[in-house]
């Protein structure tokens, strides 16, 4: 038996590939503690040994924000896999987060 789905072989995160996640925050404000606290719970849950999470404070390198064309905050990038996506706020709706990033659950 093939463990080879071709229906999965086009998704993001296939073949052993690790999410670089990068998190742009301002210092330990609420919504960036909130930002960070929900990614960690949704990696934990739907990407576990999978990812990896790099927090930028924009407060002290506030010269990063344009390599992403960051323009508000707290912004999550996903780096990898490719394609790059986007989704600005606290990462408090799960469903939104998932589908922004295209996690799906029953495909890992």
């Amino acid at each position: 038996m093939n463990d080879l789905n071709p229906d999965n072989a086009s998704l993001p995160g296939r073949n052993g590939e690790i999410w670089n996640l990068r998190l742009y925050v301002a210092a330990q404000t609420p919504k960036s503690i909130e930002a960070f606290s929900n990614l960690k719970e949704i990696c934990e849950t739907h990407l576990k040994g999978k990812y990896k999470i790099e927090v930028v404070d924009l407060g002290e390198n506030p010269e990063l924000a344009k390599n992403d064309n960051i323009l508000a905050i707290p912004t999550l990038v996903r780096k990898l896999p490719e394609p790059v996506k986007k989704i600005i706020g606290t990462l408090a709706n799960e469903e939104k987060v998932l589908m922004g990033l295209e996690i799906r659950p029953d495909k890992l």
